[in-house]
């Protein structure tokens, strides 16, 4: 149980005891602030945050504070080919290709998906970025569609990939192994919502997911590819006392070092 004193500017966390016990920590703390954010974390899960954003357009269902640490890591990557697996509404497609414009970056976005609905594709074939955008409808780990994302690769791209489809671990263990070979050096692979893990028994999840997550995908492939290595990204710019990140995407982001 986590107590929360907003006048006297406190977090506690009680543990399992709920006796008031366990140490007072201020707000504005690193560790206080962290407390807070897991708890608004949940409730964010249990409200359907997510579901309420859209992307010129295109509802884009990511947690807010991921999508400005991707645009700072876009900045510094400068990637000229993003390949996405599970596009849903297009959003992300739509945001990453909004970056690749705005930073005069000349790449393309590649986003797979099992199924793409039709009111979908008309949307994202229809929108301002189009032609930014390549889709692609099957299993990511189909390989007819790792063969057709290689095919799209050009020699010279730097190419950075995000895992957002099936989020079982034994499907994401399969898209690191496919879709990592394809990481630039400097660039990354991110695993999506490794939160799964630590969200207990909220609502719309199962028991198994205590294991059966992103985050144990990502760290089961890093035990056996050390050419990427665990590397949330810093902050480029913090003068708070921000420590860990506010995130969904938790031990997901790897990157390739050789």
């Amino acid at each position: 149980m986590i107590e929360i004193d907003l006048e006297q500017g406190w977090v506690r966390d009680d543990g399992d005891g709920g006796d008031g016990g366990g140490t007072r920590l201020p707000l504005g703390s690193a560790e206080g602030f962290a407390l807070v954010s897991k708890a608004w974390l949940r409730a964010g899960w249990d409200a359907k945050y997510l579901y309420s954003f859209t992307w010129m357009g295109r509802p884009i269902i990511q947690l807010p504070e991921d999508l400005l640490r991707m645009q700072e890591v876009v900045y510094a990557v400068r990637p000229t080919l993003i390949v996405e697996t599970g596009i849903a509404h297009g959003g992300s497609l739509v945001y990453y290709a909004s970056l690749l414009k705005t930073m005069d970056i000349p790449g393309r976005v590649v986003g797979v998906d099992i199924e793409i609905r039709p009111g979908n594709r008309a949307a994202l074939e229809a929108h301002e970025l189009r032609g930014y955008i390549t889709l692609l409808e099957g299993s990511s780990v189909a390989p007819e569609i790792a063969r057709e994302v290689r095919a799209l690769v050009r020699p010279e791209d730097r190419v950075m990939v995000v895992l957002d489809s099936d989020h079982s671990k034994e499907h994401m263990r399969s898209e690191l192994e496919i879709y990592g070979p394809l990481v630039s050096r400097g660039s990354y692979i991110v695993a999506a919502d490794g939160i799964m893990r630590s969200l207990g028994r909220a609502p719309r999840t199962r028991p198994d997911w205590a294991w059966n997550n992103p985050r144990n995908a990502a760290a089961e492939f890093l035990e056996v590819h050390p050419e990427f290595e665990l590397a949330q990204p810093a902050p480029v710019f913090n003068e708070g006392t921000l420590g860990e990140p506010v995130t969904y995407w938790q031990g997901g982001w790897l990157c390739r070092r050789e």
